[in-house]
Parts: structure tokens; C-alpha cells; sequence
């Protein structure tokens, strides 16, 4: 068998129909036990700042406190507000710095958690 170059294969794959195609990017996927998915990401770099776009969009954020401060029974009143924490585990959580109070939470929420931390005198940092 004659090996085929890119220009024959492409012309191979211009002449079949959207289904024909459909069942050989099947039959490659389970003879070579890969996705075609992994292949569309390789392609994507033909759109200039997409991926990095997208790599740096972050939707989750964890709230770590760094620092109690000098008002330490005001962060942790903070923090047991913030989170269902009795009081042993929020002096435990705030004793403990750094800790994460919130994980994985929305922009909106990590922002809001940092703010009331830093006003009762806490060392907040958003990630």
C-alpha cells in the first residue's frame, strides 16, 4: 500500500459526506484509543488570544485568611457569619493562619467575604 501524502488524504476527506466522515473520526478514535476533542484543542492556536482568554478566566476563588490581626475576636465573629463554623472552629480556623475560610466560591462572593474580613482588621487573600 502506498503511503498517502496530507494533499491526497485531505482530498480523500473533501469528497466524503458529513457521515462518512462522522464514522472515521470513530473508528480512528477506537483504533488508536484517542479523542478527537485533543485535536480540536491542538487547532484552536489558529485563533490568535483565545486560549489564553480562556485559560485565565477563572470562576471559582477560595478566600484565605493570612492574618487575624489585632481584633481577632471580631474576625472570627467574621468567619463564623461567612461559614457554618461553630465558635471552637472558627478560633481554631483563625488560630491556624494562613487557611482557607471559602473555597471555590463566585467573584462575587470571595470579594464580599474579603471585604468583611479586612474590616473587622484580618489579612485577606483572594485566589
Amino acid at each position: 500500500m502506498a503511503k498517502l501524502s496530507q494533499e491526497d488524504l485531505l482530498a480523500q476527506f473533501e469528497e466524503m459526506t458529513l457521515i462518512e466522515l462522522s464514522e472515521f473520526v470513530k473508528a480512528f478514535e477506537e483504533k488508536f484509543d484517542v479523542t478527537a476533542a485533543a485535536a480540536v484543542a491542538v487547532a484552536a492556536p489558529g485563533a490568535p488570544g483565545a486560549p489564553a482568554e480562556a485559560v485565565e478566566e477563572k470562576d471559582e476563588f477560595d478566600v484565605i485568611l493570612t492574618g487575624a490581626g489585632d481584633k481577632k475576636i471580631q474576625v472570627i465573629k467574621v468567619v463564623r457569619e461567612l461559614t457554618s463554623l461553630g465558635l471552637k472552629e472558627a478560633k481554631d480556623l483563625v488560630d491556624g493562619t494562613p487557611k482557607p475560610v471559602l473555597e471555590k466560591v463566585n467573584k462575587e462572593a470571595a470579594d464580599k467575604a474579603a471585604e468583611a474580613l479586612k474590616a473587622a482588621g484580618a489579612a485577606v487573600e483572594v485566589k
